[in-house]
């Protein structure tokens, strides 16, 4: 096994090969997403308990919307935290095949790549100046994606919350295990 960083891991066993990416920040960061869990759902909690004693009306109706909203965003914000948490993004290359799944709890959809089909595997072109790209790859969001390729067609995006050097080595190192999935198969 061999570690890009603290939180990157490629392994090379049997013909496979394997990457491992964790979701993982720092200790304070992570204190700061469940404080913010917690104090979202605390006033989601009053919200609700404020619509029991509210008579008819329209501000009953303005609060059933506000909690169908704050529902939606309790669920992204839990989603993010136990992904901070818990998270790993997992590749594999194997017989031809790159799956690549975002495992919570070892749970998570799988979407196999056939290699032959991989074009322009690399880096994304990102303007880290941008508003979008800071907001995407702050530590309250799951992270934003630095490595792509066209498969069929399609743009597809992984590496989920990479650092830029991380980013540049892993891509990298799996342009080289691609060419030689490719040069098996030929």
């Amino acid at each position: 096994m061999e570690f890009i960083s603290d939180r990157v891991s490629t392994d090379r066993a049997d013909g496979k090969f394997s990457v491992v990416i964790g979701a993982r920040i720092s200790g304070g960061q992570m204190a700061l997403l469940w404080a913010w869990l917690l104090a979202w759902l605390l006033c989601g909690a009053y919200f609700f308990a404020e619509l029991l004693r509210t008579p008819q009306g329209d501000f009953k109706v303005t609060l059933i919307v506000m909690l169908a909203f704050w529902a939606y965003f309790a669920f992204r914000a839990a989603r993010t935290v136990f992904w901070r948490a818990k998270g790993f993004e997992l590749w594999k290359l194997d017989n031809g095949e790159l799956t690549v799944k975002n495992s919570l709890w070892g749970y998570g959809k799988a979407s196999r790549y056939f290699v032959g089909n991989i074009q322009r595997f690399g880096l994304l072109n990102m303007e880290e100046t941008s508003w979008k790209w800071q907001m995407s790859d702050s530590f309250w969001t799951r992270g934003a994606e630095r490595i792509g390729f066209e498969y069929n067609g399609k743009k597809v995006a992984i590496g989920r919350g990479l650092t830029k050097p991380e980013a540049e080595k892993l891509a990298h190192v799996m342009a080289q295990e691609l060419r030689k999935v490719r040069k098996v198969g030929a």
